[in-house]
């Protein structure tokens, strides 16, 4: 069983590493298309899906025309829903930050110098080094405004990462068996039922959000509490008794969810 994240930019080869990795050790390989696919079966709208990436604030609101904050408990949804599986290689999204608190996977980071980067851009797209350059610069102010508004971090702090690969001195060949070597690692393998029970209950928590929000019901009223395996226990207030009853519905359809509970109290308006 292996659970890896990897961290990387444009032009580094991480996708070819991730598929390397994910190949060699017989796992699925998460990346943008699968990430999507997850999300769908979930029961997220397709239509939300149209660029899924990982852009500043400004961005992903002109693409998704919803609040940042609503495409972060899309994509945690996801994030938790695969890891709770406990195997299996995830491409970027922050996975290093969400998965951080179970011990269970392991963060890879794949860097390069800019020159080492812009010549792959040039070389396997045909780009003139102007162009790649640029494309380089964009994408990472991007995903570094992902991480600072998401998680308040910087991608570039040693303390998110267990490895960390130097794409000017391996080739993507000798980075993806390193990393294979690693991830069989008894200290890697061995992942505690603790740390699993955590995130299928965090798996579930997600989805019951990403069902609520499919269904257009405010989150900024309602905690959600999953204290047993299947169990949901839903705090908060709502203003209708109608709403209440929509909102506790919508729960019950939610698979994985074997009985709800309800702390939620009806206040009316103007109260």
């Amino acid at each position: 069983m292996a659970l890896i994240t990897i961290t990387t930019g444009i032009g580094c080869e991480g996708t070819a590493i991730g598929k390397a990795v994910a190949d060699g050790l017989k796992l699925e390989l998460y990346d943008d298309q699968r990430l999507q696919e997850e999300a769908i079966k979930l029961g997220i709208p397709p239509k939300a899906l149209e660029d899924l990436d990982e852009k500043a604030p400004g961005l992903f609101s002109r693409l998704w025309s919803r609040k940042p904050e609503i495409y972060l408990d899309l994509m945690e949804s996801v994030i938790y829903e695969v890891a709770r599986r406990g195997e299996g290689v995830i491409m970027g999204h922050g996975a290093q930050l969400l998965l951080r608190d179970f011990g269970c996977a392991l963060q890879v980071r794949i860097h390069a110098s800019e020159s080492t980067r812009v010549g792959n851009l040039m070389d396997q797209q045909a780009l003139s080094q102007e162009a790649a350059t640029k494309m380089i610069h964009k994408s990472d102010s991007e995903r570094r405004g992902f991480l600072q508004f998401a998680f308040h971090k910087d991608w570039d702090d040693p303390t998110l990462y267990d490895l960390s690969i130097n794409g000017d001195k391996l080739s993507a060949g000798s980075a993806a068996k390193l990393i294979m070597e690693v991830a069989q690692s008894q200290e890697i393998k061995e992942c505690s039922l603790t740390a699993l029970d955590a995130m299928e209950s965090r798996s579930l928590s997600k989805k019951i959000e990403a069902a609520l929000i499919k269904n257009d019901i405010s989150l900024t009223e309602i905690h959600i509490e999953i204290p047993q395996k299947g169990v949901a226990l839903i705090h908060g207030w709502t203003y209708t008794e109608q709403s209440r009853d929509r909102l506790l519905e919508v729960v019950k359809e939610v698979p994985g969810v074997s009985e709800v509970k309800s702390e939620v109290v009806v206040v009316p308006a103007g109260y």
